[in-house]
């Protein structure tokens, strides 16, 4: 079982491609904006794409509060940018291929589908202050209302 980052704990820090094969890191966004650091298991599936296409939508409100969305997946970036493209997404997707972020958040563990166990990214979302320390936890994300979840908790707490 897997065992998510603590809140006041500070964020892990990653380096990792995007949709374009630039390197994102999470130092970038220090002092400047709140990170929405979110994990899903796969682009182009059903959850992911109505969670991603949530944010999408809500773009404006996001960055009217100083909030940059970050979403991350074991997708290779030319996945990623056809899902982008696709969806006509506005904002960052990150490839971690090798899980060593979602596992160093704790949002890589034992799933189970259909009776069958097995390892992979457990959809989950990361609230990271300016100061680089996590604000929240959301261990279980409701892909439908996802993005009103999330600013729902920074209107109310941060």
């Amino acid at each position: 079982m897997s065992s998510f980052l603590e809140v006041g704990t500070k964020a892990p820090a990653f380096s990792l491609q995007n949709q374009d094969g630039d390197t994102i890191s999470l130092k970038d966004y220090k002092g400047d904006k709140i990170v929405v650091l979110y994990f899903y298991p796969k682009a182009m599936t059903p959850g992911c794409t109505t969670q991603a296409c949530g944010i999408r939508d809500s773009k404006r409100r996001f960055s009217s509060k100083g909030i940059a969305v970050l979403g991350v997946s074991p997708d290779t970036p030319d996945k990623l940018d056809k899902f982008r493209v696709k969806e006509k997404l506005n904002f960052d997707l990150l490839s971690d291929p090798d899980h060593a972020v979602a596992e160093a958040y704790g949002a890589w563990g034992l799933k189970k589908n259909y009776g069958k166990e097995y390892m992979g990214v457990i959809r989950s979302t990361f609230i990271i202050g300016k100061d680089g320390k996590i604000l929240h936890v959301m261990p279980k994300v409701n892909t439908k209302t996802h993005h009103d979840d999330v600013l729902d908790w920074i209107q109310e707490n941060a």
